[in-house]
C-alpha cells in the first residue's frame, strides 16, 4: 500500500461554519492522518496523509457539495507522505 499526502485548499464559505469538524470526521473514516485548518486569507488547508484512494475519496468528499458552509473551489496538491499522526482541527 502505497501512503501518500494530500494538500487542498479549500475556498468558499468555509469558516465558522463546521467545516473543518466535518473534514476531520470524514477523514477519520477513511483512516487518514492530518489537519483541517483556517487560512487568513479565508480558505481552509486540509492535509492528508493515507492510501491514495482513501486520499482521493475525501478530496471526492470535499467537492461533492455535502460539507458544511459553500465549497466554491478546491485546488489539491499531491506529494510524499511525511508521518502526519491523527487528525487535528487547528
Amino acid at each position: 500500500m502505497v501512503t501518500v499526502r494530500l494538500t487542498a485548499w479549500v475556498r468558499g464559505r468555509v469558516q465558522g461554519v463546521g467545516f473543518r469538524w466535518w473534514t476531520r470526521a470524514r477523514a477519520l473514516e477513511l483512516g487518514l492522518a492530518g489537519w483541517a485548518r483556517n487560512l487568513d486569507d479565508g480558505r481552509v488547508e486540509v492535509v492528508a496523509e493515507g492510501p491514495r484512494e482513501a486520499c482521493e475519496a475525501l478530496l471526492g468528499l470535499l467537492r461533492a457539495g455535502g460539507a458544511p458552509g459553500h465549497v466554491q473551489t478546491v485546488v489539491e496538491q499531491w506529494s510524499d507522505a511525511r508521518g502526519a499522526e491523527g487528525f487535528l482541527e487547528r
